[in-house]
């Protein structure tokens, strides 16, 4: 079967603070976080510190030493919402106005993508506007409008931080680029065009270069710059999740569809051609993000699917789904290992912890993998948490947490023959990635945002 790249991490660019959470899944996109004692079992009715109203979102929740930050969308409005750490209390919250809204599925949201913190500041990126700065104080710092984007899904990718620069990586059909952003003036220091398309992993820091993944291959791109240094393209693919990094080795999981499981015309697909003349105009697809996707945004844009258009759609999708292990060597990097088939997860990203690969899909199905040789360790399910999973797991003190989305919390010990030692039913859909800090476990619902830590 053909290779479909994913990439194993292990970070090696220095760990937050004590206690911060600064980022989509905490220190350099790890997943892992320092410290004892995070619950293992807990519920709205059960080791619960407090529980705070967040308005609509599927942003994940970053900290600093004593607030929470969270971004939300309703109205027409963007909202970014500041919350005490300590007793859940809403700080402050501040909105813009959303100019445009991107075509997108329906999985992904207006506000889905995590903002980052530099311990004061927070920096908010909305893919119907762009990046927003405020103070803690809730000052509003600057703002450098963006897109509108291009993107089947739409762009999800996290804003990270980069010494003095935010940097922001946009993988879209037409006009990628990975661009950095003065953190105190929001002024664009440097910004390269990428040949990658469509993408959605947020970026990592590996001795002093950013590490992209993207439709098959990864980047390696200059902090000071944003000159691309090196990278690896093995074949086309699509990597979704968020890879991790682990020293000088790479890993993440990469999606694809076979030639055989993709209809080979517009007629065959689910959009329906009412009037059986092989093409699909917009009064016949409606809102589909494929059919609009191709249908508007390819050839001469004209908004009618043709057999032509599909064909670009079938040729950008085409591929097998799998995880590899890479390591950095020489500007680029080499292939350690690889398994392919389609067993990989879609949406969460991959975590290395303790030398152990775990990799959750839908249905609750965990695969794991000895991270150093990829030997598979073994698959089985995360037993009363078998939903589907837009949710990270996160690591710390010997476990992992994983959360579905019906709203079921599995704790398990982690290892080889890791085990669930409890799943927690918390009554609300969960999307979010939970964040670990100081023994307390901060988690975003549907429509509510709890910290949870062991009773003392």
């Amino acid at each position: 079967m053909p290779l479909i790249v994913s990439l194993l991490l292990v970070l090696a660019a220095g760990p937050a603070l004590a206690g911060e959470w600064p980022r989509f899944r905490g220190p350099n996109g790890s997943g892992v976080a320092s410290g004892s004692g995070y619950p293992i079992a807990f519920g709205p009715d059960h080791n619960r510190l407090w529980r705070a109203k967040a308005r609509p979102g599927k942003s994940s929740p970053v900290l600093t030493a004593t607030r929470l930050f969270l971004t939300a969308a309703e109205g027409g409005r963007l909202y970014t919402q500041c919350f005490d750490r300590k007793t859940g209390k809403l700080v402050w919250e501040r909105n813009l106005m959303q100019p445009h809204q991107e075509i997108a599925n329906k999985l992904n949201h207006e506000a889905a993508i995590t903002p980052v913190t530099d311990g004061d500041n927070v920096y908010a990126f909305f893919k119907d506007f762009g990046l927003v700065a405020y103070s803690a104080n809730g000052e509003e710092l600057w703002q450098a409008p963006l897109g509108p984007f291009v993107n089947l899904m739409g762009v999800s990718a996290s804003p990270i931080l980069s010494g003095t620069d935010i940097v922001v990586v946009v993988d879209q059909w037409e006009g990628s680029f990975i661009a950095a952003f003065d953190r105190m003036t929001g002024e664009m220091r440097w910004k390269t065009p990428r040949e990658e398309r469509e993408g959605w992993a947020t970026p990592l820091l590996h001795r002093g270069r950013i590490v992209t993944t993207s439709r098959g291959r990864f980047g390696l791109h200059d902090t000071a710059t944003g000159k691309r240094i090196g990278g690896y393209a093995p074949v086309a693919s699509t990597i979704v999740g968020s890879p991790v990094v682990d020293g000088d080795t790479l890993s993440s999981s990469a999606t694809g569809t076979p030639a055989s499981g993709l209809p080979s015309s517009p007629r065959s697909s689910n959009v329906r051609d009412k009037n059986g003349d092989g093409r699909l105009t917009p009064e016949e697809y409606g809102d589909d993000p494929i059919a609009n996707h191709f249908g508007k945004l390819t050839g001469n844009r004209d908004g009618v699917l043709t057999e032509d258009k599909w064909e670009i759609f079938r040729k950008s999708t085409l591929g097998f789904g799998g995880i590899s292990a890479l390591r950095f060597a020489d500007g680029g990097a080499e292939e350690l290992w690889r398994h392919e088939g389609n067993f990989i997860s879609v949406i969460p990203s991959l975590l290395a912890y303790e030398g152990v690969l775990y990799v959750v899909r839908n249905g609750g199905i965990l695969n794991t993998y000895d991270a150093a040789s990829g030997d598979e360790i073994g698959v089985a399910r995360l037993r009363g948490a078998l939903g589907g999973y837009s949710a990270s797991p996160v690591a710390a003190d010997g476990h992992i947490w994983f959360a579905s989305e019906e709203g079921n919390m599995a704790v398990v010990r982690a290892g080889r023959d890791w085990d669930v030692e409890q799943v927690n039913e918390i009554g609300e859909a969960i999307f979010a990635t939970p964040a670990l800090a100081d023994g307390v476990l901060y988690l975003r619902t549907e429509g509510s945002l709890y910290a949870f830590a062991e009773s003392e």
